[in-house]
């Protein structure tokens, strides 16, 4: 009779355990990072002997708990890092090409703009070369253009800054999660493998890595007990329980740089947020150097060009604009009408402003510079946006794929309730049969 109380106390035990599995799983069904849980039972060979000498012939031990199970796959858990990782690469890109963009202002108060009205107001000159109203009007078209060159500097100066505060923040980010590893490690080297402890122990421990790997594209394998181990470049960055953090710098470019919190240099991220963002800052350090370039250029071309020409009162042309070296200390020097050099030095009234054209436009010139500057990064920031679009796609794919193995489905959950909930019945009224005959026999005793 007390196989009877042994089998149904270790059913009811066994059965509210999984139970509490499923209540768990429903309780978090919407939790990011949760996998599902599941409860493996198996048939307890505990004895009902008493007696060394007696051997029953139908020794029945009823059930326990062997393990709490995660429902996980290793494979997708690492495509669904290694599609993060590409998605957050190509998402900053994205995001700081399209900044970029912006800065370089293509519109109608930009550099190119402003040029061509600048050449325009050049040419209505030249066919009233006599009149002052329009002379004032050619010499604030150039100070527009080199304002606008100076604006454009700045916002892409801004656009570098923001870049770099943007790494400082996936540099913490990707710190915290290394530390998280760190310690995550440690509680699995201590938990019991099969408990809900160390079921909820993998949940952050792969939670962590998400967050890290969707900043930067680091290399992972795995030790005892599952701990993570984590390095990047053959840099190791977690090992067992011990840590290392990164830093992020901004060289005086405005490309950024990357080392260990104690100095050591490291290779500039290849991909995730982080690998995004170096790739950008490079991007825009370029184009601070095109838009120097240019700066210089247009500065030498036109002082040139006002140089070989002559004022009304004959003197040569002084130049118009002054050049620091950078876009953004180029600056207009004439505003008085009168020293705008209109002649040649024939002294025809519109000469030299008929050769401005062919001085400053055409092959070669800034113009033309300015117009295959915005192409090409227009061009970038198309290809990029495909890019992202199929990285986003990639990782949509590869997380739905995840969640058939590990995510909730409440109404499988309703079905495992009730059918846990069926066999705990069952338990129970095994108890309760075997408490009524052994009252039953108790009378018949008494």
């Amino acid at each position: 009779m007390s196989d009877l109380f042994i089998i149904g106390a270790s059913g009811t035990k066994a059965y509210r355990t999984a139970m509490a599995a499923v209540a768990e799983n429903i309780a978090n069904a919407s939790t990011d990072g949760y996998s599902r849980r599941s409860v493996t039972t198996v048939e307890s060979g505990s004895s009902t002997a008493t007696m060394a000498a007696y051997t029953t012939k139908a020794n029945f031990g009823g059930t326990q708990v062997s393990s709490v199970n995660r429902a996980t796959d290793p494979y997708l858990d690492a495509t669904v890092r290694m599609t993060g990782m590409a998605l957050g690469g190509s998402t900053a890109r994205l995001r700081w090409l399209g900044d970029t963009e912006t800065a370089l202002n293509d519109t109608d108060t930009g550099v190119g703009k402003l040029m061509t009205g600048m050449f325009q107001n050049i040419d209505k000159l030249a066919a009233s070369p006599s009149d002052t109203s329009l002379r004032v009007t050619t010499l604030d078209s150039v100070t527009r253009v080199a304002e606008a060159f100076r604006q454009t500097a700045a916002d892409l100066a801004n656009v570098s800054s923001g870049i770099h505060t943007e790494a400082q923040a996936g540099v913490q980010t990707a710190n915290r999660a290394l530390a998280n590893l760190a310690d995550i490690n440690n509680s699995l080297l201590r938990a019991q493998p099969g408990t809900s402890a160390y079921a909820q122990l993998l949940d952050g421990r792969d939670a962590a890595l998400g967050e890290l790997t969707d900043n930067l594209n680091v290399t992972i394998s795995f030790g005892a007990h599952d701990s993570a181990q984590v390095s990047y470049n053959g840099q190791p960055l977690v090992q067992g329980i011990t840590a290392t953090s990164i830093a992020v710098a901004a060289n005086a470019d405005g490309t950024l740089a990357l080392t260990t919190s104690d100095g050591t240099a490291l290779a500039a991220p290849a991909n995730g947020a982080l690998g995004g963002l170096f790739s950008t800052a490079s991007t825009v350090t370029g184009r601070r150097a095109s838009l120097d370039s240019l700066a210089g250029q247009f500065t030498a071309d036109v002082n040139a060009w006002h140089a070989q020409g002559r004022t009304d009162a004959g003197a040569a042309g002084t130049p118009l604009l002054s050049f620091g070296g950078s876009a953004a200390t180029i600056a207009a020097l004439v505003t008085d009408p009168k020293d705008l050099a209109t002649r040649s030095a024939d002294g025809t009234l519109n000469g030299n402003l008929l050769t401005a054209g062919s001085a400053l436009r055409g092959a070669g010139s800034v113009e033309q510079g300015w117009t295959s500057l915005i192409a090409m990064h227009g061009n970038l920031l198309a290809s990029t946006k495909a890019e992202q679009t199929t990285a986003q796609g990639r990782s949509d794919q590869a997380v739905a794929s995840r969640e058939t193995v590990s995510g909730v489905d409440l109404d499988m959950e309703a079905a495992d309730l009730l059918r846990i909930q069926q066999a705990y019945s069952g338990c129970a009224k095994i108890l309760q049969i075997a408490k009524e005959a052994v009252d039953s026999i108790l009378q018949i005793m008494n």
